[in-house]
This record gives structure tokens, sequence and C-alpha cells, in this order.
């Protein structure tokens, strides 16, 4: 191999790439020179990102320590709140039935998605059978203690699942390995990786999208199906696939990968379900009549809307998110068939999914992971990035807050403009990376990741390649 070809294989330099990295390179030297080469050592970019990660991880566990010994014991307790370390693991580990021995969607209803229930109940049942066999738990009542074994496993489960996301998008653009760094130093993933069992449909996304780049569309669909059987908004990935196709200069044979795609995640989505559907219908039905049933919640935009002109709201939402994530996916489509060249999958997914949350009844903290390896592949820009996360972490800190006032009126800690501004801040937030990614698809020569894709000889954009490598 020649000094040029390697060099052109090596992994794109952040200190180069991005202009604020440049900026803070200068404090050990400067940027990475563009005539040096790659030191071949075993600590790689891919090693780096996933020791990050750990330290972030292991970071994130033990700030939720002050819950953890309480078991969490009671939603009234302030310090739950103020201390930053809810989580719904605990909880409903003992809310619905676990710490009974009651079988999710036969014996209690459990509004999750058939794949994560499996999960919790499979958790569960190792939980159950630790607590026996070692006990543990201190001055915790039994139930309390079983509970916080269950958080245990359960965090070690997320913590695989978000090195996972790491390595996915660390590999999903061959030549931008570092850009799993910006997964592992997350700030979301600090705060919000152990809150629930997100992170499950993450990784599903995450390796959907490498393996859709890999050229493997039936695997992709598998692990779209799956995903969604674990949260929804990975079906929307299906949309995307047939959006990226339509743009394809290889049309035909774009369109049937994403229509193989598609049908294997129908597959896998069935697979899961069915079995759960015949056997506890009511169970499994629960998932769909709970999120059809509810409310706007908290983090939504409608849940803002309520608080600051309740007298201009519906008794109902259902309608106005339905019609608003319609239009919002219908400009969606008409930019993707528009911009000047095919955009690429991360780009178009990530605008989908913040349509969906931005429209959604409900938007918790620990729905920005979503986001995240997403955002991470369609605009790694440090700024960009640093400018959505801090929107995040300043409404993941203020959302406890009013929730601790919620819970003890007496003491109020946030008032409902104050909430709702910190719903408008997120949302701002969120709106300027969408910005962000919007111009990168009607200016291509913008896109910071389009250059490291690989290109056929004498093709000015990536094509799609059955048994190759199309755009991320």
């Amino acid at each position: 191999m020649s000094v040029t070809q390697q060099r052109r294989e090596e992994p794109a330099a952040p200190s180069r790439d991005d202009p604020v990295v440049a900026g803070l390179s200068e404090v050990i030297g400067g940027p990475f020179g563009r005539r040096a080469a790659w030191p071949r050592r075993w600590w790689g970019p891919i090693r780096v990102a996933l020791l990050v990660a750990v330290v972030v991880l292991a970071i994130s566990y033990l700030a939720d320590e002050p819950c953890r010994a309480a078991g969490w014991a009671g939603r009234a307790d302030r310090s739950m709140w103020t201390s930053l370390c809810y989580s719904d693991v605990g909880f409903l580990y003992r809310e619905r039935g676990f710490v009974d021995g009651l079988v999710a969607y036969r014996d209690s209803l459990l509004e999750y998605p058939v794949l994560t229930g499996a999960v919790m109940q499979v958790t569960a049942v190792a939980a159950a059978g630790l607590y026996d066999t070692f006990g543990g738990g201190g001055e915790l009542p039994p139930a309390i203690a079983e509970s916080v074994v269950f958080f245990d496993l359960t965090a070690v489960l997320m913590a695989v699942a978000a090195l996972g996301v790491v390595v996915a998008t660390a590999r999903t653009v061959p030549r931008r390995p570092w850009d799993g760094l910006l997964v592992a130093a997350s700030p979301l993933l600090l705060l919000s990786a152990y809150v629930n069992w997100d992170l499950l449909a993450v990784l599903a996304t995450s390796l959907a999208l490498l393996t859709w780049a890999r050229g493997q569309p039936v695997v992709a669909g598998v692990l779209i199906g799956l995903g969604t059987a674990a949260k929804l908004y990975p079906v929307l990935l299906l949309g995307v696939l047939v959006l990226v196709a339509l743009r394809s200069p290889e049309r035909r044979s774009a369109l049937r990968d994403a229509a193989l795609a598609a049908a294997a995640a129908v597959v896998a989505w069935s697979a899961v379900n069915l079995p759960v559907a015949w056997w506890a219908p009511d169970g499994w039905r629960e998932f769909f009549t709970f999120n059809v049933d509810r409310a706007a919640d908290f983090g939504s935009t409608w849940f803002a809307l309520e608080l600051l002109a309740p007298d201009l709201m519906p008794d109902s939402v259902d309608d106005l998110v339905l019609v608003f994530a319609v239009v919002l996916l219908a400009l969606i489509a008409a930019l993707a068939l528009t911009a000047p060249a095919p955009p690429r999958v991360a780009q178009l997914a990530f605008l989908a999914v913040a349509a969906f949350l931005l429209v959604n009844k409900v938007w918790s903290p620990q729905y920005s992971l979503w986001l995240l390896p997403l955002a991470v592949l369609a605009r790694p820009r440090v700024r960009d990035l640093a400018v959505w996360q801090v929107a995040e972490a300043v409404y993941f800190v203020l959302v406890w807050r009013y929730l601790a006032t919620l819970y003890d009126p007496a003491s109020p800690l946030l008032t409902n403009d104050q909430y709702a501004a910190a719903i408008v801040l997120r949302i701002a937030g969120l709106l300027w990376l969408v910005v962000m990614v919007v111009r990168d698809i009607r200016r291509p020569e913008e896109d910071p990741v389009r250059r490291f894709l690989p290109r056929p000889p004498g093709s000015a954009e990536p094509r799609h390649r059955r048994g190759g490598v199309v755009p991320a």
C-alpha cells in the first residue's frame, strides 16, 4: 500500500476537521498535521471512546447512589428529585408487580412494548434469584432491597447497550471513528443512562444504521423491527430508507433494499409481538391504549402550551399531534426529494425522530438519548451538539425541581411559567441542531461528513450499491 493510499484511508482528525476542537488543540501544539501519519497503537479511536464511555457510565451510576441507598422508597421524598438521581427502574419493579412474582402482560398491565417488557421480566427473575441467594440491602425492607438489585442488573444492561451504541456510531462512517467519542462523552449519557430502558432501542437503531451503511438491508430491517418492539420511534427509519432510495442513482436496486428492510422489520416485530398478543391480548394492548389515552405530559410542547395558555388548548391534543406530525414528516420528505444532493440516512433519521419528539404528547428526559447517535452522525460538530445538549442539561435539572414542587407544593422550587420556559429552551436547543442539519442538506458542500464517504470513480456523490457502502 502506498503512503498516499494509506493516508487516504486513515481516520479524519477532529482537530483538523472541527473548528472548536482545532481551537482547543492549540493548547497542546495545534491541529494534527496534514502530512502526519496516524500512529499504529492499540489505543485507537474506538478504544479511547469506549474508555471514556466506561468512565461516564461509572460516574452516572455513582451519581445515583443517594437514591439507590434509599431504594427509591418514595416519590414524595424531595431529595430524590433534588439529587437528580431519579430512575423509573426501581419503582416499576415494585409498582408493576415484578417484586410479587407477577408475569408482565399476563398477570399485570405494563405500558411498555414487548421487547422492553421481556427484558424487564428476565431481569426481574434474575434479581429475585440473586436476592434470595445473597440477600443484601442492609436496613432496607426486602421489597425495596430487591428493587435495588433489579436496578443494578438493569444498569449493567444499559451500560453494555451504551457501549454498543458508541462502537456502532464510531464504525458507521469508517473514516470518522472519533465520532464515537461524541457519544461516549455526552452529558446526555451521563444524566440519563439509567433513568429507563431507552438505550435498548437506541442500540438497535444504531446497529441498524451501521448494517444499512454496510449494505445489509435484511439485517438492518431486523434491527429496526426489534428496536420498534422496544420503543416505537425506530419504525421511522423505514420511511427514511424509502426517501434515500428514491434519491439513489440506482433507484430500482435501492428501493428493493428498502423493501427488504421493511419486510424484515415486519417479520422481526411480529415474531416478538404476535406470541404475546395471542397469549395475553389485554396486556399486549396496554402500550397502545395507554399512549392513546394519555394527556399531554411532562416535557412535551403541548404541556408547555397548557402551562402558558391553558384557555387555548383543547381537552385532547390527539388531533393536533396527528396534524403536526403529518405536516413535519411531509416537510422532511419534500426536503429529501428536492435537496441538491441525496441526503444521508442519518440526517433524515435525525430530522424524523426530532419531529416525532417535538409533536409527541410526552417527552421524558431520557428520550433525548434517542437522538444522540443520530445527531452525532448527522452533524458531528462540537459547537452545535453542545448548544443542543446544554439546553437538554438545563432542562434535566429543572424538570426534577418542578416534580419536587408538585409532590411538595408547600415549598415550591419552580413555578409553572419557569418550567414552561425550560421546555421552550429545550425545544430551541433542538431546533438549533435541526436548522444546522437542514442547512447541510440544502448545502451539501457544508456537510462535515459527506467528504469522508467513499465515492466510486467518476461519481460526484456517494452511490447506493448492493453489498457495498451507502451514505450514512
